[in-house]
């Protein structure tokens, strides 16, 4: 996922949720995310700091009761509607379905047999991306998504049918035992997503997807998590640093050095 806005069948575009105590949590992640001498994402609005909608964080109003507090990511798929069927019948529950007044699938946001959720959208146009941008130095974006439940296998099934995507194993050990977690391949045959079993190195985390977003200053990132009223819940330092935490209502997502 080092590249951003790739229009392709199961890459990952956006992310967004809709959160009580707004103004509480849009400080919590002002404040966290804004760090560094050149944060990757502004205070004020979120946007990364290129600009682009990256993450919303929205309210959550009567409309948006039924939905989880978890971060969503929005998957692009062939069909919307053929996803959305198909993610029903494996045993997924179907929370909204947006449709066209001819009756044509937009988007929709499910929950897998696990109790994650996500969205389906289609494969965006070619010219609905925004043009690259001259670079200098890290962006703000989604560094990686994953999700940790008690069958992987069973859930690298669902996700293969219902957004398309291939499968890679990633060889894993629990103490002395082998075993396989999974990386998920878009349509190009590049990394979307992880599906990875609660045990060994992801024991005890949560089974929803995890956004890991890039700060600026990873240390003092944690230490405004705390400050601001969240947890950290596992902190990993070394070949590959990261940290998940709890905001203040809650909601799970996971952090990485810029």
């Amino acid at each position: 996922m080092s590249e951003r806005f790739v229009p392709r069948v199961g890459g990952v575009m956006s992310a967004d949720i809709a959160v009580p105590e707004h103004e509480k949590e849009m400080r919590f992640y002002s404040r966290v995310l804004s760090t560094g001498e050149r944060p990757l994402w502004r205070a004020e609005d979120l946007m990364n700091n290129l600009g682009l909608p990256i993450i919303g964080l929205g309210r959550r109003a009567p409309e948006y009761e039924s939905l989880p507090l978890q971060w969503m990511p929005h998957i692009q798929v062939a069909d919307v509607g053929s996803s959305v069927a198909r993610a029903a019948a494996l045993g997924g529950k179907v929370l909204m379905h947006m449709k066209d007044d001819s009756g044509r699938s937009q988007w929709g946001v499910v929950l897998d047999p696990n109790g994650a959720a996500f969205g389906l959208i289609p494969v965006i146009p070619a010219e609905a991306v925004p043009p690259a941008a001259d670079e200098d130095g890290p962006v703000g974006c989604i560094a990686w998504l994953d999700l940790t439940v008690p069958n992987a296998d069973a859930t690298r099934d669902f996700y293969r049918e219902v957004i398309g995507w291939s499968v890679q194993e990633v060889p894993m050990t629990d103490g002395d035992e082998p075993y396989a977690d999974y990386a998920m391949l878009g349509s190009d045959g590049n990394g979307a997503a992880g599906i990875c079993h609660a045990r060994g190195a992801n024991a005890g985390l949560p089974p929803v997807w995890l956004l890991y977003l890039p700060v600026g200053d990873f240390e003092e990132s944690l230490r405004r998590v705390e400050e601001e009223g969240g947890r950290v819940i596992k902190a990993v330092r070394g070949e590959f640093t990261y940290a998940v935490i709890q905001d203040p209502v809650g909601v799970y997502l996971a952090l990485v050095p810029g």
